[in-house]
């Protein structure tokens, strides 16, 4: 139905990442191995903070809702790009558009203070030992983590809200793999200045004040660093911080690259392709990065699964 110019679109097409048939095989299997490994290792981190007690700290407390954040924007996005490599048909309802936005957005903009949550745990640890289990009580780590989880559903809700109501031109495809904020605005026949002044500040916003938190308690640990005489106690220090200053850089690299770069420089392929970084690919290497540095989470899962081996040892005997 189109009424000056403006069209009701009931879905969009979405180009995926790539238009050659020849790739599609290949990036279907490299990035189904990807999907795959992100899902088993959050899950299995949210599993065995859950089963094993040593791992129901506050450090681990954040690190199981980083893996569920990671878990969550990955899924929002992943299995409909899987799609798209292996089926003809690309399109994605008006709804669930609006829906992958929302979980997206959301999710993201969780795992951004989460990150800065984590940070200031290091810090209580580190300088503020003693009180470390006064200052980061239950209470004050749900908040830490309730608060993100708030903020960034309303930021989402309220880009979906304008997106959504914006006029659509008659031209409904999409040049990535998901829905994105910067990809629907190139769609829009009215005016994008006021959504892309909300993106704008919402994105920097998030960035400058999460990362501030970061680079704060960052150089409070390093001061204490230094001040320390052991040298065990320093390496003790630069380990326990090195796996959340390592998952950082990778981050938020990402997401300063993406979101403060302005409109007239947008480039759909460079955007796709850092896109794919940040939601196949970094959730894939944070439980890494965290269990093969951690010999706290290497030994709860081997404690893990030498209890499961020996459960269905016991019913595999049961049974013969």
């Amino acid at each position: 139905m189109e009424q000056q110019n403006v069209t009701v679109l009931k879905e969009f097409i979405l180009m995926g990442i790539t238009d050659r048939p020849e790739l599609q095989a290949p990036f279907f299997g490299v990035f189904l191995v990807i999907y795959a490994v992100s899902v088993v290792g959050n899950l299995g981190l949210i599993i065995l903070s859950k089963v094993d007690s040593r791992l129901q700290t506050p450090m681990y407390f954040f690190l199981t809702h980083l893996a569920f954040t990671d878990l969550g924007y990955s899924t929002a996005v992943g299995p409909k790009m899987l799609v798209t490599l292996v089926v003809d048909q690309h399109t994605i309802s008006y709804n669930w558009c609006a829906t992958q936005l929302s979980f997206f957005s959301m999710f993201i903009t969780s795992e951004i203070f989460l990150l800065s949550a984590m940070a200031f745990d290091r810090y209580v640890a580190i300088c503020n030992p003693l009180l470390y289990t006064v200052i980061m009580s239950p209470g004050v780590c749900w908040v830490l983590v309730a608060v993100p989880y708030v903020c960034s559903a309303f930021l989402s809700l309220i880009t979906t809200i304008k997106i959504s109501i914006s006029s659509f031109c008659g031209y409904n495809v999409i040049r990535h793999f998901y829905c994105g904020s910067l990809p629907l605005l190139t769609l829009l026949c009215s005016s994008t200045r006021e959504i892309e002044l909300i993106i704008l500040i919402f994105s920097e916003f998030n960035l400058v004040s999460s990362l501030s938190i970061v680079l704060v308690s960052y150089v409070l640990i390093l001061l204490a660093i230094f001040r320390m005489h052991s040298a065990e106690g320093r390496h003790k220090a630069f380990s326990t911080c090195g796996s959340h200053l390592t998952v950082v850089v990778l981050y938020y690299g990402t997401l300063f690259f993406m979101y403060t770069q302005p409109k007239s420089k947008y480039s759909s392929d460079t955007d796709r392709i850092a896109s794919l970084f940040y939601t196949l690919v970094i959730p894939m290497l944070n439980p890494m990065i965290y269990s093969l540095r951690n010999k706290v989470v290497k030994n709860a899962l081997t404690r893990t699964w030498n209890m499961c081996a020996n459960i269905l040892l016991k019913i595999h005997c049961k049974v013969c």
